[in-house]
């Protein structure tokens, strides 16, 4: 019999088989091959990039495995890259963000095709929150009537879409305990990494923030010397902090909803993390929620903690009221309260701007009450979108229509939890475990939270910022899970 062409031989053939000194000459033209993509590939992105784009594809593969490790990559992605984008174009420029929705819906989708997720999840939520997306392309198209679509805006609307339908994505994943319990840890986590960052970016010289900041411009963020915020964008008044959320009010707004979750764990009996260490991320987080100088995100936060305080843990009211007579006594303070005082008075910059954007509004939805002027633009030139409160965004936007979904779906979601409650509640007539209480509570008051901050900032429904519209629908689907897993029996039956 003739020896086997080489071509038509396998590599392992050619490796194992053939003549040696052959086979050690393809070995080494394969490793210099493999040496010189590392080395082009290194040389062209710089070290930091390279293993970052090494870490985002091992990161890809385990989210493509499984949906839970895409939820907490979006998490992550939220809370510490939430502007972060191809350093490259494909027609356009992806975020990393619009990545990980893709890789999410793929496999689910994937796992509701082959029959892997079960029975779809009957909420009180589904319906309306259906016809909220619904009613949201309805103004959208409607609104094409008297404005240029370009790419940009369908962009973000179809992310804004994708980011509302994680509620469903959510509450038909997280079927159990232990994966709402890695979520929430996910949550508090990844949180604290981004108040830590904003917090010693903060006390840093500004010239090493703004080359730390910077170095983020590869991956889509701004530079130079703007990517620091002032109050009232004047350099001669206080630093306000921005982590990587590029605007303090954004970060403000993530962490109403990261520190009250921390905090609940914290005083709850069976903690997910180490007592001491849910205290230390606690701190951090009320210190830079505290040095973003944003009074919605405080005014949040008192009413997350608040809650907190006169259902369940009764020894947050000192800590609160000696955290208010530090911010009345201390000096350092004293720039903090005049912000408050003026803004009560209307005397600052910020909110006499606020005051005129409210105003604009309301002349707005007065013309197009039903349906709103859509996503695009308004048909007046005199007169645009966009207004310091979720709730009148949305009346521009989507009508007053579209606003009293959104508001009927926080109606019936606390209608759910006024109901689950007394199941859930120590000494009620369900089984739930002091971690799975302290865990909806927190959820809860969290999203409580947000919707009072949400009175003065616009973050949670604005198509510039996708990540903030996501964590809102985010939290609002694990809360309605963790309600679901309370009411259905014991956790640890279903770890």
């Amino acid at each position: 019999m003739g020896s086997t062409p080489i071509h038509s031989r396998s590599m392992q053939q050619i490796l194992t088989e053939g003549d040696r000194r052959f086979a050690f000459a393809v070995m080494i033209a394969l490793c210099v091959a493999a040496g010189l993509l590392v080395g082009a590939y290194v040389a062209i992105l710089s070290p930091l990039y390279a293993a970052a784009g090494v870490l985002a594809i091992a990161a890809g593969l385990l989210m493509l495995r499984d949906i839970w490790w895409g939820l907490a990559g979006l998490i992550v992605l939220i809370t510490l890259l939430p502007f972060g984008a191809l350093p490259f174009k494909l027609g356009f420029t992806p975020t990393f963000l619009d990545l990980v929705l893709i890789a999410i819906y793929f496999v689910w989708i994937a796992r509701v095709a082959r029959g892997k997720v079960g029975s779809f999840v009957p909420t009180i939520l589904n319906l309306p929150i259906a016809v909220f997306l619904l009613l949201a392309c309805a103004s959208f198209i409607a609104g094409l009537g008297h404005a240029y679509l370009n790419q940009y805006v369908l962009r973000h609307f179809v992310e804004i879409l994708l980011c509302i339908s994680l509620f469903f994505v959510i509450v038909n994943s997280v079927r159990t305990w232990s994966s709402l319990k890695g979520l929430v840890i996910v949550l508090i986590v990844a949180g604290f990494g981004a108040a830590f960052v904003g917090v010693v970016l903060y006390f840093l010289p500004a010239e090493w923030s703004i080359r730390l900041l910077s170095a983020l411009g590869r991956v889509g963020y701004p530079t130079g010397s703007g990517v620091l915020r002032y109050v009232d964008d004047d350099a001669s008044l206080p630093l306000r902090a921005i982590s990587t959320s590029t605007d303090p009010n954004i970060l403000g707004g993530l962490l109403i909803l990261i520190t009250t979750l921390t905090v609940a764990q914290l005083f709850s009996r069976e903690p997910l993390l180490k007592r001491p260490l849910l205290a230390g991320m606690a701190l951090v987080d009320v210190a830079c929620l505290y040095l973003t100088y944003s009074r919605g995100s405080l005014l949040g936060l008192m009413v997350g903690l608040g809650i907190l305080a006169v259902v369940k843990y009764r020894r947050i009211i000192p800590m609160m009221a000696l955290a208010a007579l530090l911010l009345l006594l201390l000096p350092q303070a004293q720039a903090y309260i005049q912000r408050l005082v003026e803004g009560l008075q209307a005397q600052d910059l910020a909110t006499q701007m606020r005051l005129g954007e409210y105003k604009d509004a309301f002349l707005l939805i007065g013309r197009h009450p039903w349906i709103g002027v859509g996503f695009v633009g308004t048909p007046e030139t005199s007169l645009y979108i966009g207004v310091s409160s979720v709730y009148l965004l949305i009346a521009e936007e989507m009508g007053l229509i579209g606003l009293a979904v959104f508001l009927l779906v926080i109606a019936l979601f606390f209608g759910q939890v006024w109901r689950s409650w007394p199941r859930i509640a120590p000494g009620g007539e369900g089984q739930a475990s002091p971690a799975l209480q302290a865990t909806v509570l927190g959820l809860v008051a969290s999203i409580a939270g947000i919707l009072v901050g949400g009175i003065l900032d616009h973050y949670f429904f604005n198509l510039d910022f996708p990540h903030s519209v996501s964590i809102f629908w985010l939290y609002l689907g694990l809360a309605m899970a963790a309600l679901r897993i309370a009411d259905s029996g014991p956790p640890e039956l279903r770890n």
